[in-house]
């Protein structure tokens, strides 16, 4: 992909991205405009499938919204409210501290900077970018596997890791893109260009895709483990949890 062709490619994948479910942290944003629902909600997502994500989040969300509330919440209340999250123990356990934190280090409120939500326990560079973006509404790249895959499968950037690709795109992307840039990758990453054999008979951005390390034909093992993993909630339920 030439730099020019990302914003044909970004026009078309905004029409795409319509028929397919929002990112269920996006959803919560929307609805809440709460950076702290979106920060908790972004931690429960890690590993875990969207529908599982948006239960866990409504069952907790209805006990306490805010640090102060969730502070006094135990963890087991905390576990039976969000499990069968991936990981829901370690979980219970990172966002009371983090809720902790935030009330001792910043008076009770999330901050907006990305090196101050990187010192709360469980948050990585995933995780406070999309509080960033999406609950400040504040510029940044949330680069989570999906976006580093397809950046680099495109041939738009060549890197080897997610933090790479996130500085190669603050050096490329034209920056009126980064803050929903994330939202429009991950559905389509999901739905049409999965990591194991992408659907390339049915992306509308083929002109534009170099298909780096994309074999020219899907072989039929690989077509039938694709619509497996689809059913199963696509990448997003292998996704190693955020690094910190």
């Amino acid at each position: 992909m030439r730099n020019e062709e990302i914003h044909a490619a970004l026009r078309i994948l905004r029409r795409e991205v319509r028929q397919w479910q929002e990112p269920v942290v996006g959803v919560i944003a929307k609805e809440s405009r709460d950076p702290f629902r979106v920060l908790i909600s972004c931690v429960l997502s890690l590993r875990t499938k969207d529908r599982t994500t948006a239960e866990a989040s409504r069952r907790l969300f209805a006990l306490a919204t805010n640090p102060n509330a969730l502070v006094k919440l135990s963890l087991s209340k905390i576990q039976t409210a969000i499990y069968p999250v991936g990981f829901y123990r370690t979980k219970s356990r990172q966002i009371q501290a983090m809720s902790r934190r935030i009330l001792e280090a910043y008076g009770g409120r999330v901050p907006d900077s990305i090196d101050e939500l990187l010192t709360l326990p469980g948050v990585g560079r995933k995780t406070a970018n999309l509080v960033v973006t999406v609950g400040y509404a504040k510029p940044g790249i949330c680069v989570d596997i999906h976006v580093h895959r397809i950046n680099n499968r495109w041939g738009y950037i060549s890197t080897k890791t997610p933090d790479e690709t996130e500085q190669a795109l603050y050096q490329k992307l034209p920056a009126k893109y980064w803050i929903t840039y994330n939202d429009l990758l991950v559905p389509f990453g999901q739905n049409i260009c999965q990591p194991v054999s992408p659907y390339c008979s049915r992306c509308k951005l083929t002109k534009y895709c170099d298909r780096v390390d994309v074999p020219r034909r899907r072989p039929a093992r690989a077509h039938a483990r694709a619509r497996v993993d689809h059913r199963l909630g696509g990448a997003e339920a292998t996704v190693p949890p955020d690094p910190r």
